[in-house]
């Protein structure tokens, strides 16, 4: 089959490398402009981009698409049978949904209608579901509101951080999507309208939404800091200085009020809501490294016995 892909993270990847493997035609790979990366900021090509070069696969990358006629009547020339979109990055318009054979096929990372949206892998694991899931469907003009074609379930671990679902569900992804575009030729696959019912939106993640409140529980606290991992990190405040967590579990109860630090054999223990308790595991303190609980405790960054408030951004 004649396709254009539309992707831009590596989520996206095992997708295109399953499509060039089961020996599709990619006409062209249309994905994000470069970036700067890093504190140097280091102009970067998106990871698809890397993939299709390394395939010598024509690359384009157009900086809008609404309005941008240059693109449109490219993508017109290479009459593709089949449009892909992964994790692309933009709303595609009614000209470009209308002109392949075979329409715009996109894989999405949840099981629709839940999760529409930006950020639905870390969302599944920051609301506590134990289910998630891929979802193949027909693309049209609203928020990943078009019909369905395949769904995959995965399981979400409780030891599950964002990293290691992306890994999992972006290569169920390409499983389904290789799926997809079989039944598509064969003409055996019919498109199923999304329920009503179940639908919610993932929004985009800011960095502000990592800061932990300990008046919650050590279980919502716990899947917050798996599901932003390694990105943006959860964190909270001391004495006006940021601490960085990068793992975490729900440990023992406690009648410790909510946001007392205190150390026990070894370990930071954080009192939280509904007498529960968060230990740390992995912290950073700004202007310091990454280090386990003992560097911690010999650093005497925070006193036993400190309270941690939430700190209004």
């Amino acid at each position: 089959m004649n396709i254009v892909f539309m992707g831009t993270p590596d989520f996206a990847v095992p997708c295109l490398e399953r499509l060039i493997n089961d020996g599709h035609n990619i006409l062209s790979v249309v994905t994000r402009e470069d970036k700067p990366v890093g504190r140097k900021k280091v102009l970067t090509p998106p990871p698809v981009k890397v993939t299709a070069c390394n395939n010598n696969i024509p690359v384009l990358q157009p900086k809008v698409l609404r309005d941008n006629d240059e693109i449109f009547f490219k993508l017109k020339e290479l009459n593709p049978d089949l449009i892909v979109v992964v994790a692309y990055g933009r709303i595609l318009t009614k000209e470009i949904l209308d002109l392949p054979k075979y329409g715009c096929v996109n894989v999405h990372g949840s099981l629709l209608p839940k999760y529409r949206g930006a950020s639905p892998i870390q969302w599944s694991i920051v609301c506590g579901d134990t289910i998630t899931g891929v979802t193949t469907m027909l693309m049209d003009e609203g928020l990943d509101t078009g019909d369905m074609l395949l769904t995959r379930e995965i399981e979400i671990a409780k030891s599950d951080t964002y990293e290691t679902l992306h890994d999992k569900m972006s290569v169920v992804g390409a499983e389904a999507l290789a799926e997809t575009i079989s039944l598509l030729e064969k003409g055996s696959i019919t498109p199923k309208k999304q329920p009503q019912d179940g639908v919610s939106y993932a929004p985009i993640i800011t960095k502000q939404m990592g800061q932990l409140d300990f008046r919650k529980s050590a279980e919502e606290l716990d899947c917050l800091v798996r599901g932003f991992t390694p990105w943006p990190l959860s964190y909270f405040y001391y004495e006006g200085r940021r601490f960085k967590v990068y793992s975490a579990t729900v440990s023992e109860k406690t009648a410790k009020e909510p946001g007392t630090l205190f150390y026990e054999k070894g370990r930071i223990l954080i009192a939280c809501g509904n007498s529960t308790a968060l230990e740390i595991e992995e912290i950073c303190p700004d202007g310091s490294k990454k280090m386990n609980s003992a560097s911690f405790i010999n650093g005497r960054f925070i006193e036993d016995g400190a309270k941690i408030l939430f700190v209004e951004e």
